[in-house]
């Protein structure tokens, strides 16, 4: 089950025009959040998420599409949280475009009862969402250690992932870390690449294959 989302989170805000943002950042501490930055200029917006990293940000349609597009661009490249874009009237074809860019919501009425929905329900979603992704990871790596095992014991994928069970439970390590000590350790003793390297053999040059032996 995902994690409930923090009572208190660090909220980041970014519109061109002033008097959204500030009817917005109002809103939000009203919501008893913490207000970490106000946004007006798209150059700044990168530096100050990966600066402050906050919990959630809250993109605005101001004067410019391609301004707001491009400050939820930043946020989503530098900082591991969801983004709202707030719209004052429904614009399919920028909401479109928006969710292209890593958007997890939009609304077109930033009320303080919408709004705390908003944020609750994307904040869920993205919990959800990496949830989901590490789970993936987990399981990728899992299948790299149990190949690496049969291929060294030549053992079956059964016999491989009960290795892995019964070390873990006998070392109190989680599965997953075994098999990250696998596939890390499998990777460090894999022979190096052939190296090509010119050698002149009675006044003739010729190209060199040093093999390294498996």
């Amino acid at each position: 089950m995902p994690s409930a989302p923090p009572e208190h989170l660090r909220v980041l805000i970014a519109n061109e025009r002033a008097d959204r943002l500030e009817r917005v950042a109002t809103i939000v501490a009203g919501l008893g959040h913490k207000v970490i930055a106000r946004e007006l200029e798209v150059t700044e917006v990168g530096q100050v998420t990966r600066e402050e990293r906050p919990d959630v940000a809250l993109v605005g349609l101001g004067t410019s599409s391609e301004h707001a597009l491009e400050r939820i661009s930043q946020i989503v490249h530098e900082a591991a949280c969801p983004v709202i874009t707030l719209l004052e009237a429904r614009d399919s074809a920028f909401v479109h475009e928006a969710a292209k860019r890593g958007v997890f919501a939009y609304i077109t009425d930033t009320d303080t009862e919408q709004l705390e929905g908003a944020i609750d329900i994307v904040l869920h979603r993205f919990a959800e969402y990496h949830n989901l992704e590490g789970a993936f990871g987990r399981r990728a790596v899992i299948e790299q250690a149990k190949g690496i095992l049969m291929a060294r014991h030549a053992i079956d994928q059964d016999a491989a992932f009960q290795m892995l069970r019964t070390h873990s439970q006998h070392s109190g390590r989680k599965l997953v870390d075994i098999a990250e000590a696998i596939v890390d350790s499998h990777l460090l003793l894999l022979p190096p690449l052939p190296v090509q390297t010119q050698a002149s053999l009675n006044g003739e040059t010729g190209t060199v294959e040093a093999a390294v032996p498996a």
